[in-house]
């Protein structure tokens, strides 16, 4: 009798624990928005450039790690990751200046793609059996999720203990400890077909495939809408959102500040999204992906208005932070797994990392205009719009992917 494969793995858990270090980190920077521009009084466009530049070499990143772990190793490029986003950390407690700021987040960008989804999924993809592939990406999704839980209302913990520049530090110690996990990484090689096509090869299939080009234009507003809320959204609720009234919910639970609000605004929307990433590795067995990555952004797109239009409310807060957080990364496992399914395993982290790219750029544009905006006009109303657009779009832009898997050409 043949045993069901298993859904949790080693390669699986430590995946898990490294995308929650990973995404813990990167989803604090917000926190960091206003302590940073009041110490050195730098306008709010100076520290929304270096979030915006990272998100940007994340992307650029993605693909030249995904090339790298499929060259020389899994465990390597995870290694010269985490090196790049510890340095990177170090660095940027120690600048002075927005220049010196943007310069080394280049090397967190880096190191965020070394430790991130394209390297991590690719692995946990491969060492997934095709039953639980969908679910596998969900969990590890889902994993990103939790370190958003934690990352942002420690880092507001840790601002009130220390300097912002000793909570770099410390950030930069925990990303150096997931190294301790990886000699329990080990994933299969890809299939005998797949490993006979060239890289070359995968390139120019999907290069010419239109589906490809869709899956990478609808991708952006994904990285422009998480991007731009991640970096502006804790300020955006400090500075708009009505007062927490005493003897509320909120109150109560020892959110008495707007300030603290943002930040675990930004939990909430990790702690829904981990229920929404399984519900997207769930469907995503039994309905076409690209009409669930469609539901998604029109979601997305529609909440986003609502709550622009509505009064800023703690509860109005709260609830965007749930819907939104709900839909957040639940993109990640139907567009990775819609890459594997439509090119195979063989080359997913880098034709994942290309797709991701766009995000990437979604992202930084995201961070860069919310910043230059605000410093424009006092407020981010525009580029919120502009995120309402562009979620339209790609809610649109998915509906004419075909949804099937070209044969692998044989080599004779």
């Amino acid at each position: 009798m043949q045993s069901t494969p298993r859904l949790f793995t080693p390669v699986l858990i430590v995946g898990c624990l490294i995308i929650l270090v990973s995404f813990a980190v990167r989803a604090s920077f917000g926190v960091f928005q206003i302590p940073i521009a009041e110490e050195f009084g730098w306008p709010r466009a100076e520290f929304s450039l270096a979030i915006a530049i990272q998100n940007l070499f994340w992307g650029i990143g993605q693909p030249i790690f995904g090339a790298v772990a499929e060259r020389i190793g899994d465990r390597k490029a995870i290694i010269i990751g985490a090196i790049f986003y510890a340095v990177g950390l170090v660095l940027s407690a120690g600048a002075n200046s927005p220049l010196a700021m943007q310069s080394y987040e280049v090397l967190v960008g880096f190191g965020i793609a070394g430790t991130g989804f394209g390297v991590i999924l690719a692995v946990v993809g491969r060492a997934s059996s095709d039953e639980n592939r969908s679910m596998s990406l969900a969990i590890t999704t889902a994993a990103g999720s939790a370190g958003q839980v934690v990352g942002a209302p420690l880092a507001e913990y840790m601002l009130g203990l220390y300097t912002w520049q000793t909570v770099f530090m410390i950030f930069a110690a925990l990303v150096l400890a997931i190294l301790a996990l990886l000699p329990m990484m080990r994933a299969p090689v890809a299939p005998k077909a797949e490993l006979e096509e060239s890289m070359g090869a995968i390139l120019r299939r999907a290069a010419t495939d239109p589906s490809f080009a869709m899956i990478f234009i609808g991708f952006f507003s994904c990285g422009y809408q998480l991007a731009f809320i991640t970096a502006h959204f804790p300020a955006f609720v400090e500075e708009l959102c009505g007062p927490i009234q005493p003897g509320g919910m909120l109150h109560s639970i020892g959110i008495t500040t707007t300030s603290a609000l943002g930040a675990w605004a930004i939990a909430v929307i990790g702690v829904c999204n981990i229920a929404g990433s399984l519900i997207a590795g769930w469907a995503g067995k039994r309905w076409p992906r690209k009409y669930l990555l469609a539901l998604i952004y029109t979601g997305r797109t529609i909440a986003s208005a609502a709550f622009i239009m509505l009064p800023i409310t703690p509860l109005s807060v709260i609830v965007f932070s749930a819907v939104m957080g709900s839909l957040w990364l639940a993109t990640v496992p139907l567009t990775s797994g819609l890459v594997a399914h439509l090119y195979g395993l063989r080359y997913m982290g880098t034709l994942y990392g290309i797709v991701f790219f766009s995000h990437q750029l979604g992202g930084f544009l995201g961070v860069w205009l919310g910043g230059r905006m605000y410093d424009a006009y006092g407020d981010y109303t525009l580029v919120w719009w502009i995120g309402v657009g562009v979620g339209a779009l790609s809610a649109i832009i998915h509906l004419p992917v075909k949804e099937r898997r070209a044969p692998v050409p044989v080599i004779a």
